[in-house]
């Protein structure tokens, strides 16, 4: 405990002691706190593409394409199932037993992961009436297949 002497000279000497003992107690549960979320943090994270529309300096050279861009590989996240765009080709996999097919998904991205293997981007749509994990597991598929550069598109699939 902290002990405070008010030093006056009255005679009377006033004794003051803080109690830190609820302080300290506090600042280990804080640091014990945020050292167990910086971890999750980590562990949660998932790298993805940056945007094409990202500030842009006129230090910064252009960016060359990526192998195979101007195939597009979009997956549509829709109420009746997945829609896959592979440039003009449009594959749809409904759902099965009111249940994703994530199986067929999974078959139809390496089938165009073989085609174009040096291919890595990939856009994730998802509609408004479907539940997020469900757009997470979209984008888990693309990984598990070879595509590591997922952007999600906003606004929902067309």
């Amino acid at each position: 405990m902290a002990h405070i002497d008010s030093g006056e000279s009255s005679g009377r000497k006033r004794n003051i002691e803080l109690n830190l003992v609820p302080f300290i107690d506090l600042m280990s549960v804080l640091i014990t706190f945020l050292l167990i979320t910086a971890v999750w943090t980590q562990v949660s994270m998932i790298q993805i593409g940056s945007s094409l529309y990202g500030k842009k300096s006129d230090t910064q050279p252009t960016p060359t394409p990526p192998p195979n861009a101007d195939v597009v590989l979009k997956v549509d996240v829709k109420e009746i199932g997945y829609v896959l765009t592979v440039g003009k080709q449009v594959i749809s996999l409904p759902m099965v037993n009111e249940q994703f097919d994530e199986a067929g998904l999974v078959a139809q991205l390496q089938r165009v992961k073989q085609l174009y293997p040096e291919k890595v981007d990939a856009v994730v749509s998802v509609a408004d009436a479907i539940p997020y994990e469900q757009l997470i597991k979209a984008m888990d598929n693309c990984l598990s297949a070879g595509f590591s550069a997922i952007s999600v598109a906003t606004g929902g699939p067309n």
